[in-house]
């Protein structure tokens, strides 16, 4: 089992602190620049929604990364919050003939 990262940053929190925040740009800009809702850019930036494939592209267009780097920072995050419920899962191991 690969080890991960321990409680990764959302990459809402990310875009805030390494994107937006340097360039002192406000979420209404940031929406705008991304073609989205303020809505839409700040359920990502609180963490209350992910980075979906589309988001990721638009994310990457605008600050010049790759749409794979965003898609990763989400699986980790929601991977992370996942395994924390592991013991929680009611899963039996199918053993293989």
């Amino acid at each position: 089992m690969e080890m991960r990262m321990h409680n990764p940053p959302h990459p809402g929190e990310v875009i805030r602190v390494l994107c937006l925040e340097p360039l002192g740009m406000s979420v209404t800009e940031a929406a705008e620049h991304l073609g989205v809702s303020r809505k839409t850019l700040s359920a990502v930036l609180n963490g209350r929604s992910g980075v979906s494939p589309e988001m990721a592209i638009r994310l990457s267009i605008a600050f010049d990364t790759t749409p794979e780097s965003w898609l990763s920072m989400q699986m980790e995050c929601d991977l992370w919050k996942s395994e924390k419920k592991r013991a929680e899962l009611k899963v039996k191991k199918i053993k293989v003939a």
